[in-house]
């Protein structure tokens, strides 16, 4: 019972195959074999028996796929071709070829060329274990070619004695041709032609019929006419026969060269054998990998009983190559959603609206994803691991068993009920068609209604109107429909889920031209209620065209504004540039002019020293220095506003010319986020503006300007503290002391010396004011002070 069950379910599945298309999808897919052996395993692709065969036939196809993504070109089967017959002949005694034993090298080669190439990369654990058991022999390879030349005939270097016979070979044949040439030169008027030619393996020369018996010897041939004889002469022979003889052991030594060489073929046979099977399987996942990437397909992912299918925009394969290679129509994708919960999709439809072919389109999907091949469909591709994919499509008649296409589709049915489980998909095409609608209607509903209970999923094709109520009376049931255009009354192809078929015989009959009396009698015997399910239908076949056309806009908007996101990102990546390289110029500019206005106070101080110090001249020098801080240092004005954006205001972007709510402010680093539109983005307090114009003024900090000292008398260095010689300068980074210790060197110059005071802290600001009193052209020297004068927190600068 048991092997009646196997054949049974081998029939139908392979039935299946067929009705499906897939042997011509094998077809296409051997096109992309690189070798013989991967195009003839593609055209008799086996599938899969377990999920785990075909997550490892998915795992190679994917490695294969990004290894040749890296590769600089596409991974090389050069040099493999089909060596199973010569191994078979080697296995049971038999002698190879010289060109069967090349084709072993080349095989050898070439694998040991794609092993490293699969060894030598990361990420493809799978195809690294295939190729770790493979041997590829270098040292058999090595002496075919010692023993084979190229031209597959056994070389001098095979053997010495080899070299030596075809070296006695020679010295014969070239007597001989000295020989002929010499009687061919005697006697010219009996020759036909000049030349020497072979009969068999002896030499011979033409020679004119008339004339036999000046040139005495045998007879090997004679030309057509009769005219010209081919003849050995007698000072030949005996060299002829000693040729023949070393040919023979020519012959014999060649044999003996093959055969040894067919015998280590022979000994290592299981293990070529075993070379030649992975190749092969790598050439087949070559093509898969190959084969999907033109499809343009994704990486399948099988789902889990609670787990819905996705195929989105998923194409036949079989239309896809119609259309690239035959010229054929545009092949219009289908979306297929399909809950956890349903186990049968009732699809309607108009005839020639396609629901023939999304069956196909979803069989293939489910035997391609389960034959390791990527889905042509939009990521994420989702879809069960079927155990049995069991089809019933088109008709079925035999003539001689007097069936009707009704009796055909319930004989193929009987089967799939034998073979289903509950991993299996079922396809049934027009199910309950041939026979009384309303028998058939019934005989429809009880067939899906069993297969609901005992299949993983059922997609049947119906135009039984009552299948459309299945759905609101089991959840396991769902309807579809091929979308039908009522202005053109032809079918778009699309599929719509959700959404029964509606009948269209009415519409089209009334646009084709029927009379309007006969339509409304119609409609009066299908009844007002079938009437209002068809409105209802229609419109929520125009609320679906109402939301797919929002969702166009929508996207057409969405890409209009990342293109406008990204507009302005650019634009204030490069306003944020041109701002550094302004601050950039503008330190420049500084840098400059500090260097400037130390050469002028080395100038005033040297000028100053150069004579005698008086209270005059100090008033000078002071003035002058003064000065040049007034010219130099930048000045400290009050803010014009006291402005500050606050949390939740609108505020105006000048430089994008958008108006945008405040986020967040961030007063320390001068920052504040903002919000316009569906971006973010973090600017610059100065880069904004209230809606009334006011802008945001950061203050600098004031320098610590001391006033100038009154005119004093000269007298000696003071030996104290006061106002005039003492800067306190704590709390200020390096850059903004130096202007300040400018200033208070110029006013202390008179006293000659400095009290500064820059506190403990880190010491790093000490250690800075260090490095600018030591390069100052008036600093003599500088110490820290006492520890009653404030110790390491304050320096000492004597001045010049």
């Amino acid at each position: 019972m048991y092997a009646v069950l196997q054949q049974v379910t081998s029939l139908i599945q392979d039935e299946t195959l067929e009705l499906l298309e897939w042997p011509r999808l094998c077809q296409h897919l051997s096109t992309f074999a690189a070798t013989k052996l991967g195009a003839i395993a593609a055209r008799q692709f086996p599938l899969p028996e377990t999920r785990e065969e075909s997550l490892t036939l998915l795992a190679r196809t994917r490695e294969i796929h990004d290894l040749e993504q890296r590769l600089d070109g596409k991974l090389s089967f050069d040099g493999i071709t089909d060596i199973g017959d010569a191994l078979e002949r080697a296995k049971i005694g038999g002698m190879l070829s010289g060109q069967e034993l090349m084709d072993i090298a080349t095989t050898l080669a070439g694998t040991r060329r794609l092993r490293r190439t699969i060894e030598e990369r990361e990420g493809i654990p799978v195809l690294q274990e295939l190729v770790s058991e493979v041997r590829t022999y270098p040292e058999i390879e090595q002496e075919i070619h010692r023993c084979i030349d190229e031209d597959g005939n056994v070389s001098d270097r095979a053997s010495p004695k080899l070299r030596e016979v075809r070296s006695q070979m020679k010295v014969i044949r070239e007597r001989i041709y000295r020989k002929l040439q010499d009687i061919i030169q005697k006697q010219s008027g009996a020759i036909q032609q000049a030349v020497i030619t072979q009969r068999g393996d002896r030499f011979v020369i033409p020679v004119k019929a008339p004339q036999k018996d000046q040139v005495p010897g045998i007879i090997h041939d004679t030309s057509s006419t009769g005219a010209t004889i081919y003849v050995e002469p007698n000072a030949i022979i005996e060299q002829g026969n000693q040729l023949r003889q070393h040919r023979r052991a020519e012959q014999l030594e060649e044999e003996r060269v093959l055969r040894e060489l067919s015998d280590t073929i022979a000994t290592a046979h299981e293990d070529l054998e075993y070379l030649l099977a992975i190749v092969t399987t790598l050439d087949l996942s070559t093509a898969r990998a190959r084969y999907s990437a033109w499809l343009g397909g994704n990486f399948p992912r099988f789902t889990e009983p609670d787990e819905p299918i996705t195929l989105r925009r998923l194409h036949h394969p079989l239309l896809v190559w119609q259309k690239q290679h035959e010229q054929g129509t545009e092949v219009i994708p289908i979306d297929v959603q399909i809950n956890p919960v349903t186990r049968v999709v009732a699809i309607t439809g108009p005839n020639t609206g396609g629901k023939t072919v999304t069956l196909k389109t979803l069989g293939l999907a489910a035997l391609m994803a389960k034959a390791g091949l990527y889905v042509p469909a939009r990521e994420p591709v989702e879809i069960p691991w079927f155990d049995r994919i069991l089809a019933d499509i088109g008709d079925e008649q035999s003539l001689q068993q007097s069936l009707s296409t009704f009796s055909g589709h319930i004989r193929r049915i009987v089967r799939i009920l034998e073979a289903v489980n509950s991993s299996s998909l079922v396809l049934l095409d027009e199910v309950g068609a041939g026979t009384d609608p309303a028998e058939g209607s019934a005989l429809a509903i009880a067939l899906l209604q069993d297969l609901a209970d005992r299949a993983r999923l059922t997609v049947a094709t119906t135009h039984y109107g009552e299948l459309k109520a299945l759905k609101y009376q089991d959840q396991r049931f769902e309807n579809a429909s091929v979308e039908f255009d009522d202005r053109t009354l032809s079918p778009t192809y699309r599929l719509l889920w959700g959404i029964p078929g509606r009948s269209n015989a009415l519409t089209i009959a009334r646009r084709l031209g029927l009379a309007e009396e006969i339509i409304e009698t119609a409609r009066e015997r299908v009844g007002g209620f079938s009437e209002e399910i068809n409105q209802v239908i229609a419109g929520l076949e125009a609320q679906r065209r109402e939301q797919e056309q929002k969702a166009k806009e929508a996207s057409k908007l969405l890409q209009q504004t990342e293109k406008f996101y990204t507009e302005v990102s650019e634009k204030a990546a490069s306003l944020q540039d041109r701002e550094r390289e302004l601050k950039r110029l503008q330190e420049q500019e500084v840098q400059k002019a500090l260097q400037q206005a130390r050469a002028e106070i080395a100038a005033v101080i040297r000028q100053l020293q150069a004579g005698p110090k008086t209270g005059n001249d100090a008033r000078q020098a002071t003035e002058e220095l003064n000065a040049i801080a007034e010219r130099v240092l930048p000045k400290v004005e009050k803010p014009r506003s006291s402005y500050l954006p606050k949390v939740g205001e609108r505020i105006r972007l000048p430089n994008l010319g958008q108006t945008a709510e405040v986020l967040a402010v961030n007063s320390e680093a001068g920052e504040v986020s903002v919000r316009f539109g569906i971006m973010k983005m973090t600017i610059a307090m100065t880069e904004i503006e209230s809606l009334d114009g006011q802008k945001v003024e950061i203050a600098p900090k004031p320098a610590k300007v001391a006033p100038p000292p009154p005119p004093t008398t000269k007298k000696e260095d003071p030996l104290i503290r006061t106002s005039n010689n003492t800067v306190d300068i704590r709390g200020s980074r390096v850059a903004e002391a130096e202007p300040d210790l400018e200033k208070a060197i110029a006013r202390a110059t008179s006293s000659g010396m400095l009290w500064i005071i820059h506190g403990k802290g880190t010491g790093k600001l000490r250690e800075g004011v260090h490095e600018f009193l030591e390069h100052h052209p008036q600093v003599k020297r500088f110490e820290l002070a006492p520890q009653n004068e404030g110790g390491s927190g304050v320096t000492i600068a004597y001045l010049t």
